[in-house]
């Protein structure tokens, strides 16, 4: 289920603020410059569909999305381990990039083909856990500090969209702010920090 939960940066041990209603996360994220949608979500494309499949399931809306933004690129990313040999290893080496706060110097604009993974926002003095599954487009502006979890067995699907064409580069800022959090897993079980 998408979910968004608010805490202040000092912890998660004050909520203020669970929702799965599309409009509340909207709404919860519009004051951070943070774009929240739901797209239709397109049956027939199984969790390992080719890029192209994807994209030109998507058509309508990549397009729209890109005349809207200006966006460069397009691309899908997936990452789901099939248990062979070494893709225990590819999958933890990935999610251990992204848990560390970090800023781009590009928007980070995100829709959820299939699987799950929770983007940590860090702005003005809170922090927003935004759980995005099958269906949801996310969109962290530029500079916005950050952290993504896929869990500890990720598993997703999604279209990245990049206004320069050779993507972005993560700049980490050294907080250890993301290890105070519950983890995707944490909060897909429901377990407090």
């Amino acid at each position: 289920m998408t979910l968004l939960t608010t805490w202040p940066d000092s912890g998660p041990d004050t909520l203020l603020l669970r929702t799965g209603e599309a409009a509340g996360i909207a709404a919860a994220l519009t004051p951070a410059g943070v774009r929240f949608e739901r797209w239709p979500v397109r049956g027939g494309l199984p969790a390992g569909a080719s890029a192209e499949a994807v994209l030109t399931a998507y058509a309508p809306e990549v397009a729209r999305l890109t005349a809207e933004e200006g966006f460069a690129a397009v691309d899908v990313a997936a990452l789901h381990p099939d248990g062979s040999p070494g893709e225990e290893a590819k999958a933890a080496a990935a999610r251990k990039k992204f848990l560390a706060e970090h800023t781009h110097d590009d928007d980070e604009v995100r829709f959820f083909v299939a699987g799950a993974g929770v983007f940590y926002l860090h702005v003005d003095g809170l922090v927003h856990a935004v759980h995005c599954e099958r269906g949801d487009l996310l969109g962290v502006p530029r500079g916005t500090r950050h952290w993504f979890d896929m869990g500890t067995v990720p598993s997703f699907t999604a279209i990245r969209f990049f206004h320069a064409p050779d993507g972005w580069a993560a700049t980490f800022t050294g907080s250890d702010i993301a290890s105070r959090f519950p983890s995707f897993d944490d909060l897909r079980a429901g377990r407090p920090a």
